[in-house]
C-alpha cells in the first residue's frame, strides 16, 4: 500500500496547511476559535484533497507511468525472469517503474562489460589467427627461397626442405579447414545427420587408430571396463568422432610419459556419459575458463611443436553445443585431467 500511504501523507500534509489558513481567517474576522468549525474543516479538506489526488493519480499518472513500465518490459527486460507477485499488495506503478529502471541499468552495465569482453576477444581472436597463419606462410617462403637461391641443386637439401615446405602446407590446410569447421557450426551452416550408433566400439577404433602415436610415448590406451554389449547413441556420429578424436590425441600429446587415458561409459536417465580422463601434468585452474576458446594455449610454445593447430577444443565444444549437450573439464596440476560430455541414449 506503498501509494496510497503516500497521498494519505500529501493529503494530511495539504489539509493541515489549509486547516492552519482558514484557522488564521476566521481568527482575524471574528476574534475566536470555533473548534468544532476547525475539526469539521480539517476532515472536509483532508478527505476532499485525498479523493481528488487518488482519482488524479491512478487515472492519469499511474496510467502514464504503467505504459512506460510495459514498454521497458516489452523492448528491455523481455528476457528478464519474472516476479512473482503478490495479488493483495497495492500495484505501485511508480516504483514498478523505478524497478525496471534499475533493471534496465543493470542489463546495460552487464552488455557494456560483455560488449568490452566481446571487444578484447576480437582482437586477440584476429592476432592469433593471423599469427597461426603466418607462422607456416613464412615458414614455406623460408623453405622456397632457400631451394631458389641455389638450394634445388644440392641434393642434400632439396627433398628436405620440400618436405618441410610441404609439411607447413598441410599445416595452413588444417588450420583453414578447422576455421571453415568452427564457421559452419557457428552460423548453423553444418546440419548434423543423426543416427544410432555404437559409442563402445567407436571409442574401441579410434584407440586403435590413436595406437601408434600412443606407443611413441608410452601412454596406455584403455576403455574403464569391457563393453562386449553395445551402448547406443543418437548422435553425428563423424562429429562425435571428432569430438573423440580431438580429446584422445589431446591426452596423448599433452600427457606425460608412461601415462594412461582412459575412458569411461555409462547410462544416466536418457543420456550416456562420456568421459575421457589421463594421469598427465595436468591443467592450472586459471586456464581451465577459456579452454575451449579458438586459439587458447596453456603452453604456446609447446603446443605449436606438437603441431597442433589451437582448435580442436573450440571445434568439440561447438559440435556438442549443435548437439543441444555441454563439455566440463575437472584438472588438477600433476594429477591429470577429466573431459565429461553426454550424448542422448538410443536404448
Amino acid at each position: 500500500m506503498k501509494i496510497t500511504a503516500r497521498i494519505l501523507v500529501y493529503a494530511l500534509i495539504a489539509a493541515v496547511l489549509i486547516t492552519i489558513l482558514e484557522v488564521f481567517i476566521n481568527y482575524f474576522q471574528t476574534q475566536a476559535i470555533n473548534v468544532s468549525f476547525i475539526l469539521l474543516s480539517f476532515f472536509v479538506t483532508f478527505v476532499g484533497i485525498f479523493l481528488l489526488l487518488y482519482i488524479f493519480y491512478y487515472y492519469t499518472v499511474s496510467k502514464t507511468l504503467n505504459k512506460l513500465s510495459e514498454r521497458l518490459e516489452n523492448r528491455f527486460l523481455s528476457n528478464a525472469i519474472p516476479q512473482e507477485l503478490n495479488v493483495l499488495d497495492d500495484n505501485d506503478s511508480l516504483d514498478k517503474l523505478e524497478q525496471n529502471i534499475r533493471k534496465l541499468e543493470i542489463e546495460r552495465e552487464k552488455e557494456m562489460e560483455q560488449f568490452k569482453n566481446l571487444d578484447s576477444y576480437r582482437k586477440e581472436y584476429l592476432g592469433n589467427v593471423s599469427h597461426e597463419m603466418k607462422t607456416p606462410i613464412f615458414n614455406i617462403q623460408g623453405y622456397l627461397d632457400t631451394l631458389l637461391d641455389g638450394g634445388i641443386n644440392d641434393p642434400e637439401i632439396n627433398t628436405v626442405y620440400l618436405r618441410k615446405a610441404d609439411k607447413s602446407i598441410e599445416r595452413l590446410i588444417h588450420i583453414i579447414d578447422d576455421l571453415e569447421t568452427i564457421t559452419q557450426l557457428e552460423t548453423g551452416g553444418l546440419q548434423l545427420d543423426k543416427d544410432k550408433f555404437d559409442i563402445a566400439a567407436l571409442c574401441k577404433d579410434i584407440y586403435g587408430q590413436l595406437e601408434l602415436s600412443a606407443s611413441k610415448r608410452n601412454i596406455k590406451l584403455s576403455l574403464d571396463k569391457k563393453y562386449d554389449k553395445p551402448i547406443w547413441v543418437l548422435a553425428d556420429k563423424f562429429r562425435i568422432r571428432q569430438v573423440l578424436s580431438n580429446l584422445v590425441t589431446n591426452s596423448i600429446k599433452y600427457g606425460k610419459e608412461n601415462g594412461e587415458t582412459l575412458i569411461g561409459l555409462q547410462y544416466y536417465a536418457n543420456d550416456v556419459i562420456i568421459e575421457i580422463s589421463d594421469n598427465g601434468l595436468g591443467i592450472e585452474e586459471r586456464h581451465l575458463p577459456r579452454l575451449f576458446e579458438r586459439f587458447y594455449r596453456i603452453d604456446k610454445g609447446r603446443s605449436r611443436e606438437q603441431g597442433g593447430t589451437g582448435l580442436g577444443l573450440a571445434i568439440v565444444k561447438h559440435i556438442l553445443e549443435a548437439h543441444d549437450k555441454t563439455i566440463e573439464v575437472q584438472s588438477k596440476l600433476n594429477k591429470g585431467t577429466r573431459f565429461t560430455f553426454s550424448l542422448d541414449s538410443a536404448l
